[in-house]
């Protein structure tokens, strides 16, 4: 069976450190995954094109077109990975309206890295006072290692000083997440949550549970 990873990121600027970052994280998890002998399929929702649809969401309680398909993919993802930029010392008013509008339980023991990008180092405590309690919140399962990054992470290409500790950021978190998925119950939320959708798409018929618990015909 296939891995599912969705990577979810809330960069707003075109091109975006956070979206670095989550591309970063991606390949990471993809390779860590991989080298579990697990076949794994990553998948990128960014959130800067869904802002509307999400936005007509909370109006209308209704998810249409990219909107809807991203929710779906995350319905069906057997881990997470998480990036938003900090904004008043806190996750985006974009990243937190994707995940405002998820079923309640959607994220049910979901294995999730969560990651976050500012200017400066000094919002890095956004990930421990912020993105974990969230995600505590919708029972995921978030790995231990969070990661930040500030623009004198990302090297000389953004202007910074890369160090090379940044990279050992993500590939333990991505380690991390990849053991998660490996364990065996790691992975059983997201079949239970595609077993619960397929017995909606096709339901016991009444007449039958009525027969199955009375032990009769029903008439």
């Amino acid at each position: 069976m296939t891995t599912k990873i969705v990577v979810v990121s809330a960069g707003l600027s075109v091109p975006s450190s956070t979206k670095l970052l989550a591309d970063k994280l991606g390949e990471a998890v993809e390779r860590a995954v991989g080298a579990r002998g697990q076949e794994v399929e990553v998948q990128h929702v960014e959130l800067r094109p869904l802002a509307h649809a999400l936005a007509d969401h909370l109006l209308t309680g209704f998810a249409t077109g990219e909107l809807a398909q991203s929710i779906d993919a995350v319905r069906h993802a057997d881990g997470l990975v998480v990036v938003t930029p900090v904004f008043s010392a806190s996750y985006s008013g974009l990243f937190k309206t994707f995940f405002d509008v998820l079923d309640n339980g959607m994220l049910d023991g979901v294995p999730v890295v969560i990651a976050a990008t500012a200017g400066t180092a000094r919002h890095s405590l956004v990930l421990d006072h912020a993105l974990r309690p969230l995600f505590a919140y919708l029972r995921a399962v978030v790995v231990p290692t969070g990661v930040f990054a500030a623009s004198e992470d990302f090297g000389a290409a953004t202007g910074g000083t890369d160090d090379g500790a940044l990279d050992k950021r993500v590939e333990r978190a991505a380690g991390e997440l990849a053991a998660l998925l490996g364990a065996g119950s790691a992975t059983a939320p997201a079949a239970r949550r595609r077993s619960v959708a397929a017995g909606f798409a096709a339901p016991t018929p009444f007449e039958q549970l009525l027969r199955e618990a009375g032990g009769s015909s029903v008439r």
